[in-house]
């Protein structure tokens, strides 16, 4: 699951959202033959395109002409989690529930920013739009290639949905923007000014997924397994391996060069935190255990590259 908030470079937020929501429109614009896609929240589903840029545009008390004036949420299903849902709810289900899916995302968007009065997605102003297609850009490797043109369509699965929402409240009263990550040296204050946390907001969508569906996610398919190998250390990484090769194992330890491994207190694989994957190493396993390894990885990686 992939959860991204696009700032004024992708959206152009600090004008009007009528270029935004006009370009939300093209599916319905360059497929005459396909049903039309309609706006949707969570109190209707059939809004006009129309009605959501007047909305969002006559929702900005108080906001300054460089004030960013809504945000782009981009909520895109993997490929494995839209095939899951479509053999559990079918072709015709599948849309129904990812509207559903993304009513429940923003709740957590709400309740992300801990600001008195704003608890769920009846407190934003907000308007959805499920889109069937993604196409390629300028910047994709394949059309750089000259393999794909930019406008071709993607292959495989690419159901996915895009939300704008207000940068004030539904009363037109609170600024809440989710690109303020202050803490400050003032608690109460920061709390005033609408913290929200991008990285705990992106892992609620993953855990609501897995909630509502009952999705059995693997732990290379999470999000902190993701992280953890992009930015995590060596040592992290390789526990993290052990990690996941200890899901297939029916014991609570696995080997590691001879040495017996154990992993005491870890949660199942959507809880892993992203923050930080911790395991305790037991029967002493040694530097050189672990070093060794590292040594193979290196001579393995050179005469690959010969």
């Amino acid at each position: 699951m992939f959860i991204n908030i696009s700032d004024s470079k992708e959206s152009a937020n600090k004008g009007s959202s009528s270029r935004l929501v006009h370009y939300l429109e093209k599916e319905n614009r360059l497929d005459k033959q396909r049903e039309t896609e309609y706006w949707f929240n969570g109190g209707a589903i059939n809004i006009d395109p129309y009605d959501v840029m007047q909305k969002i545009d006559n929702n900005i008390a108080k906001l300054g002409k460089a004030d960013a004036k809504f945000f782009l949420v981009n909520i895109s299903p993997s490929q494995k989690e839209i095939a899951f849902l479509r053999e559990q709810y079918g072709d015709d289900g599948v849309k129904d529930q990812l509207k559903s899916f993304a009513v429940r995302v923003m709740d957590a968007y709400a309740q992300n920013f801990k600001r008195e009065g704003v608890n769920s997605h009846e407190d934003l102003l907000w308007f959805a739009k499920l889109e069937n297609y993604r196409y390629y850009t300028h910047n994709d490797p394949e059309v750089k290639q000259g393999a794909k043109k930019r406008g071709d369509r993607k292959e495989g699965e690419q159901l996915h949905i895009q939300v704008i929402v207000s940068r004030k409240d539904a009363t037109n009263t609170i600024k809440l923007s989710p690109m303020n990550t202050s803490r400050g040296r003032n608690e109460e204050h920061s709390k005033k000014m609408g913290q929200f946390d991008r990285v705990a907001f992106k892992q609620s969508g993953e855990s609501l997924f897995d909630s509502l569906f009952e999705f059995d996610r693997k732990l290379k398919d999470t999000m902190a397994y993701a992280n953890m190998q992009k930015n995590g250390s060596l040592q992290q990484r390789m526990e993290m391996d052990i990690l996941d090769l200890e899901m297939f194992i029916p014991t609570d330890t696995v080997s590691l060069n001879g040495n017996t491994i154990r992993s005491d207190a870890i949660e199942q694989s959507h809880n892993v935190s992203n923050e930080q994957i911790q395991i305790n190493i037991t029967n002493d396993v040694d530097d050189e255990a672990i070093h060794g390894r590292n040594r193979h990885r290196k001579r393995q990686t050179r005469t690959n590259t010969r």
